[in-house]
């Protein structure tokens, strides 16, 4: 004989899956309403910027401040870096151009590597990790020792004094530096190649320039500027919004470097598109 379940179990089955179901569809409404925030707070954010930085009372010292502590501090990391890429590039490539018998190739195929892909984002990526972490450890602790609440409250707008800076001066100094990458990159590549060869200068920077066209430099110019306005946006925003408590500096200088970094892939990404376009 059929057994038959009783009406309180059921009951009390339903009620525990309504529940269930109840909970789950305000969690998920508080994400979404979470995200509709941030969305909200970024394009605020982003506005006040720009009406900002086209007003006027212009902080001209401030930003050639930042221009220094961006531009001639990060000199030291990108120097090696930007060596390293060229000379490890070269060694790897160097093997299989030899099975090939294409050695000619070498140079211009490590210039137009560098100058196109390798310079651009790897110097971005490191700025990324320098540059952010230090907007956002720097404003952070501005907010939570409420140095921005003071600038308010006596009159001095913190967005055009603190923020707008240091955006522009992300936005002018990173393709600097990655030009400068470039250039040490090819000089990398030739003393890499000079290690089982021996090549002159004058037959190397020959050879690499003689493959390098005006469309591989500019585009890969334009993307930098991308890529220190990015870097200079998310560092400020994350410093900027920073929470009241210690614990909330560290998080802003962790999350702008990992934000910043996955934005700068996104936009290479992009302009790799449009560049194939044109």
């Amino acid at each position: 004989m059929k057994k038959t379940v009783p009406i309180k179990k059921i009951k009390a089955y339903a009620r525990k899956k309504t529940i269930d179901l109840s909970e789950n569809t305000i969690h998920r409404k508080n994400k979404f309403t979470l995200f509709l925030n941030n969305v909200s707070d970024v394009t605020l954010f982003v506005v006040d910027v720009f009406k900002n930085t086209f007003s006027r009372g212009f902080e001209f010292k401030e930003f050639l401040h930042q221009c220094f502590q961006i531009g001639n501090k990060s000199l030291p990391l990108i120097s090696i870096t930007g060596v390293i890429i060229g000379l490890v590039l070269t060694i790897q490539s160097r093997p299989v151009l030899v099975n090939f018998g294409a050695v000619t190739m070498l140079p211009g195929m490590v210039a137009i590597s560098i100058i196109r892909e390798m310079g651009p984002v790897i110097t971005a990526l490191i700025c990324a990790g320098k540059i952010g972490s230090s907007m956002g450890a720097e404003l952070g602790s501005m907010r939570v020792t409420e140095q921005i609440d003071a600038m308010e409250v006596s009159s001095t707008n913190p967005v055009k004094f603190l923020v707008v800076p240091r955006i522009l001066a992300a936005t002018l100094m990173i393709p600097l530096l990655t030009i400068y990458a470039d250039a040490l990159g090819i000089l990398g590549s030739w003393g890499g190649a000079n290690i089982k060869g021996d090549v002159s200068f004058v037959l190397f920077i020959s050879q690499a320039f003689g493959n390098v066209e005006f469309m591989d430099f500019i585009p890969a110019v334009i993307k930098s500027f991308f890529f220190g306005a990015v870097i200079g946006f998310v560092g400020c925003y994350k410093g900027f919004n920073a929470g009241r408590g210690t614990e909330s500096v560290g998080i802003a200088a962790n999350s702008a470097v990992v934000m910043a970094s996955l934005l700068v892939i996104i936009v290479d990404l992009i302009a790799v598109q449009i560049t194939d376009l044109l």
